[in-house]
């Protein structure tokens, strides 16, 4: 029979857990944003070569399963003689994977821009600069809010995956929970509510944004 005392005690454990859940996906996004910017910006050069990077980059990280990537940095960063703890690890490769759907979101959004904005912007004088600072960017990040809070969301879904490599994170301490109380069910829907209340929240803040945004 369902124990509600088991579900409402089960909350304690993982809201202690869910730092480093909100950790590893926030810092995942933070510099998942930076990367994926460095990315977008070799697809939409003029240079081959950093097309053929970038493009190769974006490939390799949506071609393989973040779980396996995960392992891949673990394991792959004790051999070449950098020992990190592991929630850098995840940190590390929740940015690496997000930067490469970030880069397409960014490149994207500022296809999607009609030119003659950036040639309106040339013809009055705006240097370059500018323009990407006072044109372009602003647009674009406008446009990509709903994706890139869309991706955080799904961030925050897979940050479960690091349970794998001993972080413990919610689905970890859910899996301990349910060990030691052998209340299974009581304990991994205390999980997914507490997983559901995080995206609301983020969905809430991700509309809020885009009304103060919108173009």
């Amino acid at each position: 029979m369902f124990s509600i005392p088991v579900f409402l005690e089960s909350f304690i454990p993982l809201m202690w857990a869910a730092r480093h859940t909100l950790l590893v996906s926030g810092l995942g996004i933070a510099l998942g944003l930076v990367i994926g910017a460095l990315v977008c910006i070799g697809r939409l050069s003029k240079s081959r070569v950093l097309r053929a990077l970038a493009g190769l980059w974006v490939s390799y990280l949506r071609g393989v399963p973040m779980l396996v990537q995960l392992l891949v940095v673990f394991f792959l960063l004790p051999v070449v003689g950098i020992n990190v703890p592991a929630i850098v690890a995840a940190v590390a490769t929740t940015a690496i994977v997000a930067s490469a759907y970030i880069s397409e979101i960014w490149r994207g959004a500022i296809t999607a821009l009609p030119r003659g904005q950036t040639e309106a912007a040339i013809a009055i004088g705006m240097r370059p600069r500018d323009t990407w600072i006072r044109v372009i960017l602003p647009q674009a990040v406008a446009l990509s809010l709903p994706q890139l809070v869309n991706e955080l969301i799904l961030l925050v879904k897979a940050s479960s995956l690091v349970s794998v490599v001993g972080i413990m994170e919610i689905t970890r301490a859910s899996q301990a929970q349910a060990a030691t109380t052998f209340r299974p069910l009581e304990v991994y829907l205390a999980a997914a509510c507490l997983y559901l209340a995080i995206n609301l929240c983020l969905a809430v803040l991700g509309r809020y944004l885009e009304r103060r945004m919108a173009i």
